[in-house]
């Protein structure tokens, strides 16, 4: 009777275990089971929040741009002139040769100025320079002239040798050849024979005289600026222009 106690207890012992060891194997099971389930969670999603080691952020992906299409270029019809007829030729004369104008001296035509009644006091500021008149050949300021031409000219310069070209009145008085001459020129019209260069035209031939010609010069007010210069001329061609030059003397 007690072996038949003994083995009732022992046998229910090893029941007792028996649960034991089942419940905790199903609690084994049902943590692997738990933990498997996690492990796919996070390969699935390894950015889950309950993932203690995230994956680092990846850069931003850089897009490429995409192309678009461009609309073609089409180009307005162009306009064609319509066809004219050709101009016909015409005959045009060739121009004929014209030759150069040649300078051409001129004598100023203006009023004769009246000499003042009494002599300037201490003098006339202008006189005769020296080594004037001379007589010379017109060839070298008038080569186209030839021997048709007879003129007085020259120069007007202050007391430092410079030219004055202020518009002083040049006047020629007298007689030449039966006629009688009151013909005027101006500083500076003549500048073939300096800055103020004047030249007056007598003739158109060499016409001998004698002391019957004089030059005065005058400034634009009609003051008496000379005294009266007397001059010869010649009936020589190469003698036909008369070169007086005037200088300041005071």
């Amino acid at each position: 009777m007690d072996d038949f106690d003994f083995i009732d207890t022992y046998q229910s012992a090893r029941s007792g275990w028996s649960i034991l060891w089942n419940v905790l194997t199903f609690l084994v099971f049902i943590a692997v089971i738990a933990v498997a389930g996690v492990f796919l969670l996070l390969f699935l999603n390894p950015n889950a929040g309950f993932n203690p080691f995230p994956p680092p952020t990846l850069p931003a992906v850089m897009e490429w741009p995409t192309a678009t299409p461009t609309a073609r270029l089409i180009l307005p019809a162009t306009w064609t002139p319509s066809p004219t007829s050709e101009p016909t030729l015409t005959h045009t004369p060739r121009p004929t040769a014209t030759l150069p104008p040649s300078a051409t001296p001129f004598t100023v035509v203006v009023p004769s100025i009246t000499p003042a009644a009494t002599p300037i006091p201490g003098g006339a500021p202008f006189a005769m320079a020296q080594g004037s008149p001379v007589a010379i050949s017109s060839l070298a300021f008038h080569p186209d002239a030839g021997c048709e031409w007879m003129s007085v000219a020259g120069q007007v310069v202050d007391m430092s040798d410079a030219p004055i070209s202020t518009g002083i009145l040049i006047q020629l008085h007298g007689t030449l050849g039966g006629r009688s001459l009151n013909l005027t020129s101006l500083t500076g019209v003549a500048p073939q024979f300096g800055p103020s260069g004047y030249e007056i035209i007598l003739a158109d031939r060499p016409i001998a005289s004698k002391g019957s010609l004089y030059l005065q010069m005058f400034d634009q007010a009609g003051i008496q600026l000379s005294d009266k210069v007397y001059f010869d001329t010649y009936a020589e061609c190469n003698r036909n222009l008369i070169i007086i030059k005037f200088e300041q003397v005071r």
